[in-house]
């Protein structure tokens, strides 16, 4: 019946996935990139409710630093190109050092001494640099991109290029973070990941016409997918730019397997070799995907929100796959009834290697556990990180001009210190001492550069003369609320403290110093540092959080698939292996886990049990033949293996293709995944059948069938003997033993 629907409708099929290619794909291109930084910190949490305060109070701590260089730092260009920078609408107010020192001045502060002040902050200390501070409107908040374009439009207007001005800040970085994350840049090594699959598949296939209808197919569903996050109001950011690499991989999984199972059919001589192949396909793609889809749903438990909406759009993706991969691909066998598959590899012995196996399990399996117990110790070492910084590439100029600006004028990360007056009935000049006494102490820090407060424009010594005070009082209060310096009608003071980049003493460390160092005080931390600590600690907490439930999870999908205690658990147990060696290696690196990283282990189990899934339905038809164990994974291995490997070198190539990103995320992303679908092979191909003859049973007496190991032509191959292990057969030495 299966057979002959495809029989009838496999060209309407094509033809439907030809029609709807350029709508979906047009559909996928819709998708807006986000990399803000504030979408990847801790969503529902009490440090983020305060950081939305703040912003609420304040407007907000992001702000544009413009260095320019001494060759083009003449003070009338300057005050220019802060006049016309003003009107932009995605700016709220400039800051130059002339309006600084003119500021202070007002306030009854010395020239020299606004100079002092401003020196290292505004102006370089070799007079070598002059910034300017620009801060954010909320349009600007709300489209850094376009806010950045018309700064650097601004700058070229004013003829100041390149080797005129250095440009940073947090809009700068998280419009650089767009660029790369989007899917203009992504398409360079997807169309690399593109031209390695199409290399495989025909190397495979041998076949020009199924090798890209099969990649084409492959794309649909790709572009299917995207469309699918598009309509559902999804954005793109630096981790979704390898979905597409992923459901490629989803897709190719799933066709590899089926074709050969199809191949396979045809040569035994099956009466209908296409409803045998997907007879014997569905089960173990089917419970994969499932598997795949859980370990992918695991992610939700992330409140980080780009993570959980990589796991709802990476799960869509599997189902995708699963549709393409059975439901399309049948069609293509339609057209091309007589396509083959050869091995991707010179050909291999799986039957040879399972008795090998066999016959070794034990060492093997005791080198698998002094493995693990050694790679246990590098994944006690492992840290999160999280620093946008690290993300840019290590010759990018938005990276050149920020170390540039950070070594003549100041630091970009900040720390944000609220002191509160609510409550308390402090006059204004009270409570600009208080303030003041505040930030000598947050300043005393070694690692604090430098502080900015509304008392930082106040003379040391307030005049004497009460009109004078009131006088400068009252224009100090009619403009500082322009300045976000206080709010809620001078109940609510910031102090904002930049912090050096130093690896020894991150911004999260400093932020506990001062939480210690100013205890009693009236006084609350907020601001991306303190953000980053909360994100640090869920990327730990949601990385053991979302693998733990993914292997729950999987293994009751397995439980109740095989209907066997000892068999679940026995088949996790090369699925976790593979991710506690790579985790391991990364520990002893010293490499620290990011976003990324951190969803890498949900994602390969649920990848790697694909392979597992196929094995043990092969390994349980042949016991429920009669064979013993032994036998039972010597015909597994010789049924499935070759398929297996294959998938798997598909899988790791398109992963090895995202470490040519620029974008350090998703370089370590297709790196890790990569080094675990590669251990996956340890796991299937030598730790599942060891496990499985470590394990007794008799052969079921009432259906003895002879087993017969799988042949090939002694001219298709290159005879290689293997140490420790039975040689290889041909048709001739097979007959012979079979008598």
């Amino acid at each position: 019946m299966i057979s002959s629907f495809y029989q009838r409708y496999s060209k309407w099929i094509l033809w439907g996935v030809v029609l709807t290619f350029p709508i979906i794909w047009y559909q996928s291109e819709l998708i807006r990139s986000n990399n803000d930084i504030e979408t990847w910190l801790p969503q529902n949490t009490d440090v983020r409710q305060a950081y939305e305060d703040f912003k609420a109070d304040f407007g907000g701590e992001e702000v544009i630093v413009i260095g320019v260089r001494q060759s083009a730092a003449d003070a009338a260009l300057i005050e220019a190109l802060a006049g016309r920078l003003e009107r932009l609408p995605g700016i709220r107010n400039c800051w130059t050092p002339a309006r600084m020192e003119h500021r202070m001045e007002q306030l009854g502060v010395s020239a020299e001494e606004a100079r002092r002040r401003i020196t290292g902050l505004m102006i370089a200390d070799a007079g070598n640099m002059q910034g300017l501070v620009l801060l954010l409107s909320e349009y600007g908040l709300k489209d850094r991109d376009s806010t950045v374009k018309s700064v650097r439009e601004t700058l070229t207007y004013c003829e100041l290029g390149a080797t005129d001005v250095a440009l940073t800040g947090a809009p700068v970085i998280v419009a650089e973070l767009d660029r790369l994350g989007n899917q203009k840049t992504n398409r360079r090594f997807f169309a690399i990941t593109v031209l390695i699959s199409m290399g495989l598949l025909y190397h495979s296939f041998r076949h020009w016409g199924m090798t890209l209808a099969t990649l084409g197919i492959t794309l649909w569903g790709i572009f299917l997918n995207q469309a699918v996050l598009s309509w559902c109001g999804g954005e793109m950011n630096f981790i979704l730019g390898s979905l597409s690499v992923l459901v490629m991989i989803f897709t190719l999984s799933i066709v590899i397997h089926l074709v050969s199972y199809y191949v396979e059919a045809v040569r035994s001589g099956a009466a209908d070799p296409l409803y045998a192949a997907l007879k014997e396909s569905w089960n173990p793609c089917f419970l994969s995907t499932l598997t795949t889809l859980l370990g992918l749903m695991s992610l939700n438990v992330s409140t980080i929100l780009p993570v959980s909406q990589f796991g709802y759009a990476a799960a869509v993706g599997s189902l995708v796959a699963l549709f393409v991969g059975l439901g399309i691909t049948p069609a293509l066998l339609v057209i091309w009834p007589n396509c083959s598959v050869q091995s991707m590899k010179i050909q291999f012995d799986f039957y040879a290697w399972g008795g090998w196996v066999a016959q070794h399990k034990v060492r093997l399996l005791t080198a698998g556990v002094l493995l693990m117990m050694v790679t246990g110790a590098g994944i006690a070492r492992l840290k999160p990180d999280i620093d946008p910084i690290e993300f840019l590439p290590r010759r990018s100029q938005v990276l050149t001009d920020l170390r540039e600006i950070e070594a003549n004028l100041t630091d970009v990360d900040s720390l944000e210190v609220v002191v509160d007056f609510a409550g308390k009935d402090l006059a204004f000049l009270d409570q600009l001492q208080r303030v003041r006494d505040v930030e000598a102490k947050i300043a005393s820090h070694p690692a604090i550069r430098h502080t900015l407060s509304l008392a930082t424009f106040f003379p040391k010594e307030l005049p004497d003369s009460p009109l004078a005070a009131a006088r400068m009082l009252s224009m100090a209060q009619s403009q500082s609320g322009q300045d976000g310096l206080i709010a809620n009608q001078q109940q609510l003071w910031r102090i904002s403290a930049r912090v050096r980049r130093d690896k020894e003493k991150h911004a999260v460390a400093v932020m506990e110093d001062l939480q210690q160092t100013l205890a009693g005080e009236p006084v609350r931390f907020t601001g991306v540092a303190p953000l980053l600590k909360s994100a640090q600690g869920q990327i730990f907490a949601g990385f053991w959080q979302s693998f733990t439930g993914a292997c729950v999870t999987i293994w009751l999908v397995m439980l109740l698939s095989l209907r066997s205690l000892k068999a679940s658990l026995i088949a996790m147990v090369p699925n976790i292996v593979p991710i506690w060696l790579a985790f391991g290696v990364v520990g002893y690196l010293g490499v620290p886990v990011d976003i990324g990283m951190m969803m890498t282990g949900s994602i390969a189990l649920g990848i790697s049990v694909d392979c597992t899934f196929h094995f043990l339905v092969h390994h349980r038809e042949a016991v429920r033949r009669g064979a013993t164990n032994e036998e039972a994974v010597r015909q597994a291995l010789a049924h499935s293996g070759e398929p297996m490997f294959d998938s798997t070198i598909v899988s790791s190539l398109g992963m090895l293709a995202l470490c040519l990103s620029s974008f350090m995320p998703t370089a370590r992303f297709g790196c890790l995944m990569a080094a675990q679908m590669v251990a996956s092979l340890l796991g299937e191909l030598v730790f599942l059948p060891a496990l499985l003859c470590l394990t007794t049973s008799s052969p079921k007496k009432s259906a003895p069938v002879p087993v017969t190991p799988v042949a090939v032509d002694e001219e298709d191959i290159e005879i290689r003997s293997l140490p420790l292990r039975p040689h290889f057969q041909t048709k001739k030495q097979v007959r012979n033993t079979a008598g």
